[in-house]
């Protein structure tokens, strides 16, 4: 069952996720967008997008230190355990706390707000639901491995991650994890799966073609027509 949970089930999950992302782009261009629906609310979306998008950037470069980095590396240039682990749970409790207080806030305001709600597809909740089950068990886990348990997730979660890439994995390592990290990576990869087919594509979308698009050039008004004259009619002879 480890071998299934933590070897078989990333590949596949992966592998739908870059290959739902080619079909999405090649079939569905126009539905790659986030729908905004910033037309029909705007008070609540003012308050929980910025804390959940800037919280939920902290929370990605916190992952990429955490299980990207190996723990020699950051010893190497003179970060010691009691540092690391201080910065992960000061910052990112701080990022995740952001994170869980922005998507309350957009969920409460998706669930309230009738024509919000009425925008709101099946993938939108299935997808809300993942992501929130995933968010709030990196946060206890944050807060639970540096409070009460004395887990080094850098020794086994990170090694196992890391070796995704590798094609060297080590499902022991996960199998030995606290629940909390099992549970939060396997959520983590069912999420990967079901991107392609969400909103969350719009995570890919960058406005390039703005940088060399060709500049638009605006005509000024003639200004004698403007204020107290009439215009000139065509048969008027100039001069």
């Amino acid at each position: 069952m480890i071998q299934f949970l933590y070897v078989v089930f990333p590949y596949v999950c992966l592998t739908a996720f870059v290959l739902g992302h080619l079909w999405r782009y090649r079939y569905d261009k126009f539905g790659w967008t986030t729908r905004s629906s910033q037309l029909y609310e705007n008070r609540f979306l003012r308050i929980g997008s910025p804390l959940f998008h800037f919280g939920i950037i902290g929370v990605f470069f916190g992952h990429v230190i955490g299980l990207g980095i190996p723990k020699s590396w950051t010893e190497a240039v003179g970060v010691s355990e009691g540092i690391y682990h201080f910065l992960a749970f000061s910052v990112g409790a701080l990022a995740g706390l952001a994170t869980v207080v922005g998507m309350v806030i957009l969920i409460y305001r998706r669930r309230t707000v009738g024509p919000v709600f009425s925008a709101t597809t099946r993938m939108d909740k299935v997808m809300y639901l993942f992501l929130a089950v995933v968010i709030f068990l990196g946060l206890f886990n944050t807060v639970a491995v540096n409070v009460f348990e004395h887990y080094d997730y850098r020794d086994g979660v990170s090694v196992w991650f890391r070796g995704i890439f590798r094609f060297d994995l080590h499902p022991e390592l996960m199998g030995e994890a606290p629940l909390g990290f099992q549970l939060h990576g396997l959520f983590a990869m069912a999420l990967f799966a079901l991107w392609p087919f969400t909103r969350l594509v719009h995570v890919f979308s960058a406005p390039l073609g703005y940088l060399t698009r060709p500049y638009i050039v605006y005509r000024s008004r003639d200004t004698t027509q403007l204020g107290s004259h009439q215009p000139r009619r065509g048969w008027d002879r100039v001069g």
